[in-house]
């Protein structure tokens, strides 16, 4: 295994930011190469702990020699969101300089040659070095996994719509609940910046077919433990010796994918219409009616009828749910998979 400490200049001077890549040399020509990288938006920490506990893996996998393809892991994707807290509370989602977030506006390349990126000294912000850095790493590789989590939520996969269901067998070895396949343009996500050069030179199906490109949310953001990190990174391991990228006579096949799978315009976002304390009745992972009672807000506590009933729209798939229990009005609180498009549906990505 080699390591290397990658440095991203600051905006000021005295200031930079480092984070290490760590990279397992494949011994046959040829063989599928995987690039995993996590914590992009830095506070998201499940795939973090699921890549600390998969390296001791690839490491025994190193010294037998059943790494076949080239391997590079980035484990902590985002060293300026990790620096950033307001007021002792982190923000590891938007830059505060720039407000964007930190997974979107991805530079989309027509192919995949990182001889078209933008040098340092061209690009204006730190987050947008960071960005280029992290797509230069990844292109190149036939698998680039981008690890997330949700507020709360079941595990499950964004993938291309160009790469389902060839992906199923990915989605089946990691064992996600559900997928949510997406084709609109996401305002610039790695994962979109990641596909868009195959799409763009407009590649092969037997090619496409051998691209694994996908954001994996890995429950929530308290989901930080060493039950679920074990069970991560043996799913990212069946994975790897599912396409090939490592040898190990002992992972068994996954079988079929039994999940959810859904297009990205079956998702509702059920929204709340009063501020205040959230009670919940459902979590990720129900089935649902149309019509149930899904959570109640307090907006008026001690009044007689200072509480509001939320019902599901239709009948569906809990996906994810918000994890604050302090509201605002019209704010998204549940996400839910129906079997029919959502006739409000929006183009894009899932989250802001």
């Amino acid at each position: 295994m080699e390591k290397n400490i990658e440095t991203i200049a600051g905006d000021t001077e005295g200031v930079s930011y480092t984070f290490p890549v760590y990279r397992f040399a494949g011994i046959a020509a040829g063989a599928p190469s995987a690039y995993l990288q996590a914590a992009l938006h830095a506070g998201e920490l499940p795939g973090t702990v699921a890549i600390h506990t998969l390296m001791p893996k690839l490491r025994a996998a190193e010294a037998q020699g059943r790494i076949r393809g080239n391997i590079t892991i980035v484990p902590a994707a985002n060293p300026i969101g990790r620096a950033q807290y307001l007021f002792a509370d982190h923000q590891g989602r938007y830059h505060l300089g720039t407000r964007v977030n930190f997974n979107r506006e991805f530079p989309k390349l027509e192919t995949p040659d990182p001889a078209l990126l933008p040098a340092d000294d061209a690009l204006a912000t730190v987050d947008r070095q960071l960005k280029v850095r992290l797509l230069k790493l990844s292109l190149g590789h036939d698998i680039v996994l981008d690890l997330h989590c949700d507020d709360e939520g079941v595990p499950y996969l964004c993938v291309p719509a160009e790469l389902w269901p060839a992906m199923s067998d990915c989605a089946a070895a990691f064992g996600v609940e559900a997928v949510i396949i997406w084709k609109a343009p996401s305002n610039g996500e790695f994962e979109e910046a990641s596909i868009h050069p195959y799409l763009a030179s407009k590649a092969s199906a037997e090619h496409l077919a051998r691209r694994v490109i996908a954001t994996f949310e890995l429950r929530g953001m308290l989901d930080v433990h060493y039950g679920y990190a074990e069970k991560d990174a043996a799913g990212l391991y069946r994975l790897l010796v599912a396409r090939g990228v490592i040898e190990d006579r002992t992972v068994k096949p996954s079988g079929a994918f039994k999940g959810v799978a859904a297009p990205i315009g079956h998702v509702e976002s059920v929204k709340t219409p009063k501020g205040g304390a959230l009670l919940y009745d459902i979590k990720p992972g129900d089935r649902i009616a149309g019509g149930q009672r899904i959570a109640t807000v307090v907006y008026l506590a001690g009044e007689d009828g200072g509480a509001v009933e939320i019902f599901a729209p239709r009948a569906g798939y809990v996906l994810t749910r918000r994890a604050r229990r302090i509201v605002r009005a019209n704010e998204d609180i549940v996400k839910l998979v129906g079997e029919r498009p959502d006739a409000n549906a929006k183009s894009g990505p899932l989250k802001e």
